[in-house]
């Protein structure tokens, strides 16, 4: 039997006490084991970014269905409180109970919710995972998708499929070991579930369209799982017999198929071929059936249109009928859902500016679950963070678009001020040694090696930081010459005497060293580091001063979109490649994409951004992230002690690890008064730029 099972119970202190059913759940996290005993364990505390995320401010929402009309009625509803991030919602029952997802415990943990209840309840769910997703209750039991259990195998989704009970965390996997599960579904019976499945396959690579299969197994005998279509995505059912579930036609539109589902699971030949619902012309996406007819909610995106929007779809008569258009024109809706009596159709959205009710900004600082216990970690509202020396600041880019800027908070979030106004910068670095010098890149991101792009010193004085906030007089001192191309990315020396950075002024993207107080305009102020026809960058000085790391794709110049781990002396030599743990000879290694790398107080880990536990849920039923995938990670320097850091459908990075010497309060980093200075909610976030209406 490959399920296992799991039990929580509580101990005599209230903690949660797992008790696990089955060695193979020891023998797949035996590496983690040895790594943790072998190897001190890293601390510090880490802030980081998230594309899009800080701006979602999502609530639950809903509206009254008509009975057997393809219409709605009535004021829409919040059915969430305006706490955090809230998604992915299910109906209970036709009173508008719902279970749903909230990362306002700084991770994505499911509650229940109802009219007139004062707070959600929280519901079970498993300590030691960072990702929950996609609740369904049937029949006293939550079935979910967790991404607690490490595969043992890079490149491969940590996502699968389990089932506790309600009221108290009695666990069951339901994907089998090495398998990888999405989006579930249950059949109005109770007697079926489907997925979108990637069966123990590994991840192709592919970050817009999963190529997932859909797969159908028995409630009472998980084990015996079907795929009745090959590709698709985000089932839902139609009694016990029909499944609708969204892909990508041949023609390019994102459409709704449908596929029939053989009496007891017994196909007499290969998967169900699958038919076409909804038309070319239009987008529709994540599929919920309305049971009291033959209609179907859907999300859709228009030619024309900005936003996404919920609408329902008459599959009889092949008719659209708009739902949130009308309400919220301009905002998205994402991933309906319908209560059991077709009383209710339910969706997320950004819950709109001025809400009297719930958050209306963004804090500057979120605390964010770390697996590890001697690591904090942070999320800022802004890029390219960077510590002070003593911790006491984090200067910061507030974008990497046009007139970005440089910007400093107070670490506590209190007081905010501009140092560089008006002019593009991105990626900071705060002199280790002078509390009064960052290091910034001016000119436009994402650029080629000739672009200009200039490496700055700011000097400031200290004492400008204890005011109101407001703007601070600074010198900025260009230490490259405009005509050498890109130069970017800067990172310093832990005597504060040197610079390390990124340049395309040969024509390719190498590391170069320059002085950093005179740049390159005195003799001997530059010296190359790298050569080659590839790309070496993001540089990162270790606090010890005898490495550099870097991320690079010399091992496959040819391929711009893949880079691992590379380190080397500031002298140049003992340049070297380090294999995170189990990568080194593996095929997939191939496809590896490391980028932003720091090091630790210590300089014997490594913390960076990358794609190696592949994608945790499906994309198009997101906003727009640019790689979702980006998780952080830590790995000792001989690519020992890999270990996985974040877990969500977001694209996390630029992080920085403070190397400081001091712990920093994280109570003190978050407060959150009047006094702090914040951006309010605006929901600025956009579609998946992969989904074009241009067909």
């Amino acid at each position: 039997m490959l399920r296992h099972l799991m039990r929580i119970t509580t101990g005599s202190s209230g903690s949660p006490l797992l008790l696990i059913n089955t060695t193979n759940y020891f023998s797949l996290h035996s590496h983690h084991t040895h790594s943790q005993m072998d190897h001190p364990i890293p601390k510090g505390t880490i802030i980081f970014s998230t594309v899009g995320r800080s701006n979602y401010g999502f609530d639950i929402f809903s509206l009254q269905l008509q009975p057997q009309q393809p219409t709605t009625s009535g004021p829409e509803h919040r059915l969430t409180d305006g706490i955090s991030v809230n998604f992915n919602a299910q109906f209970l029952d036709d009173n508008q109970t719902i279970v749903f997802v909230s990362e306002r415990t700084g991770s994505p943990r499911f509650y229940l919710t109802r009219p007139g209840l004062s707070s959600p309840k929280s519901l079970p769910f498993v300590p030691s995972s960072l990702f929950h997703d996609r609740p369904v209750v049937n029949n006293d039991r939550v079935y979910f998708i967790s991404a607690h259990e490490d595969p043992g195998r890079l490149f491969k989704s940590w996502s699968a499929l389990y089932s506790t009970r309600i009221d108290e965390l009695d666990l069951t996997r339901l994907t089998p070991l090495g398998s990888v599960d999405y989006s579930p579904a249950i059949s109005q019976s109770g007697k079926f579930i489907a997925v979108a499945s990637y069966g123990s396959r590994s991840w192709g690579g592919e970050i817009h369209e999963l190529n997932t299969d859909i797969v159908v197994f028995p409630e009472s005998d998980p084990d015996n799982r079907v795929t009745v279509c090959e590709r698709g995505g985000w089932p839902t059912w139609f009694g016990d017999s029909v499944i609708y579930f969204h892909r990508q036609a041949e023609d390019g539109w994102w459409s709704i198929f449908r596929v029939d589902i053989p009496e007891n699971l017994k196909l007499s030949g290969p998967p169900n071929t699958a038919t076409r619902v909804t038309p070319p012309g239009l987008h529709c996406f994540t599929p919920a059936a309305i049971h009291d007819g033959n209609r179907l909610a859907v999300a859709t995106r228009r030619r024309g249109k900005n936003f996404r929007h919920v609408e329902i779809f008459d599959i009889e008569s092949e008719t659209f009928h708009p739902v949130t258009e009308t309400l919220n024109p301009n905002l998205h809706h994402y991933n309906p859902f319908v209560s059991p009596g077709s009383k209710f159709i339910g969706y997320h959205r950004f819950r709109g500016t001025g809400s009297t009710q719930g958050e209306s900004t963004i804090p500057n600082l979120n605390p964010v679950l770390s697996p590890i216990k001697p690591i904090k970690m942070l999320r800022i509202n802004a890029s390219f963070p960077s510590f002070s020396p003593n911790g006491d600041f984090v200067a910061f880019n507030p974008n990497f678009d046009t007139n970005s800027g440089v910007k400093v908070f107070k670490s506590n979030s209190s007081k905010q001020w501009t140092l560089l106004k008006g002019r593009t910068a991105f990626y900071n670095a705060w002199s280790p040694t002078e509390k009064h010098v960052i290091y910034t890149s001016v000119g436009p991101i994402f650029q080629s090696a000739k672009a200009t792009v200039q490496i700055a010193r700011i000097k400031f004085d200290p004492s400008d930081l204890n005011g109101d906030g407001g703007d601070v007089k600074c010198a900025v001192k260009i230490l490259t010459k405009e005509e050498t191309g890109n130069n970017a990315f800067p990172s310093c020396s832990p005597d504060g005497k040197s610079i390390v950075f990124r340049s395309g002024r040969s024509g390719f993207k190498n590391l170069y060293i320059v002085d950093a107080v005179n740049g390159e305009f005195v003799d001997g102020g530059l010296r190359r580091l790298t050569e080659g026809s590839w790309i070496d960058t993001m540089p990162s000085w270790s606090p010890k001063g005898d490495l550099i790391a870097f991320s690079s794709n010399r091992h496959n110049p040819d391929d711009v979109a893949t880079f691992g781990i590379y380190v080397v002396k500031p002298d140049g030599s003992d340049l070297r490649r380090i294999h995170v743990a189990g990568s080194e000879g593996s095929d997939d290694v191939v496809s590896e994409r490391i980028n932003h790398v720091c090091f630790s107080e210590d300089g014997e880990w490594l913390l960076f951004t990358a794609n190696l536990g592949g994608v945790t849920a499906e994309p198009v039923s997101w906003p727009n992230q640019f790689q979702p995938y980006g998780d952080l990670y830590v790995v000792r320097l001989d690519g020992s002690g890999l270990r996985r850091l974040t877990c969500n459908a977001y694209e996390n990075g630029t992080p920085a690890w403070y190397t400081g010497g001091e712990e920093l309060d994280l109570e003190r980093l978050c407060l959150r008064s009047e006094d702090v200075d914040e951006d309010e909610l605006r929901g600025e976030f956009e579609e998946p730029l992969w989904i074009s209406c241009d067909i």
